[in-house]
């Protein structure tokens, strides 16, 4: 099942246990993953895409492996928030996904997670090779990150702190 606001997301999901934070592009899938706590988000790996089959074979894998009860996926939108064949995409690979897992999707606006990484690997002096290497991973890093937080910041309205 897909959600497109975190709080129908999060009412789905057990108190405590990882998500899995996805940024899909044409060639490759950043993959990050939280801790159980859902409080850090960390980037994983970069899977090189073939096709859907092999995809989401390999995405299902590390899933499962880390056992993870939860997927955020980053949305495209573009900068006026409309959606264009890059989010099209991405509902439909989670459209089919869907068909192979029963686990939860959250699609989260992923405008300027790219930029952000690319950002953050400039400050740490990474080099282009390197950068090129892990972007994607870290990209899905800042997509989940920026879920976690909003799921937090729900749980804390709904503690009544």
């Amino acid at each position: 099942m897909s959600f497109e606001d975190a709080a129908d997301f999060v009412a789905t999901l057990p108190r405590m246990g990882a998500l899995a934070g996805l940024d899909l592009g044409t060639k490759t899938i950043g993959v990050a993953l939280s801790d159980v706590m859902r409080g850090v988000a960390t980037p994983s790996q970069t899977i090189r895409r073939e096709k859907f089959t092999k995809d989401a074979e390999a995405l299902l894998k590390i899933l499962a492996e880390r056992q993870a009860i939860g997927i955020v996926i980053g949305l495209p939108r573009n900068m006026d928030g409309s959606e264009g064949p890059r989010a099209q995409s991405t509902r439909a690979f989670v459209r089919n996904l869907e068909k192979l897992t029963h686990l939860p999707v959250l699609f989260w606006d992923e405008r300027l997670s790219t930029v952000a990484a690319e950002r953050a690997l400039l400050e740490a002096d990474t080099s282009r090779k390197r950068r090129s290497e892990v972007i994607d991973h870290v990209a899905a890093g800042f997509i989940l990150q920026g879920a976690l937080d909003r799921l937090a910041h729900l749980r804390r309205e709904a503690d009544g702190e």
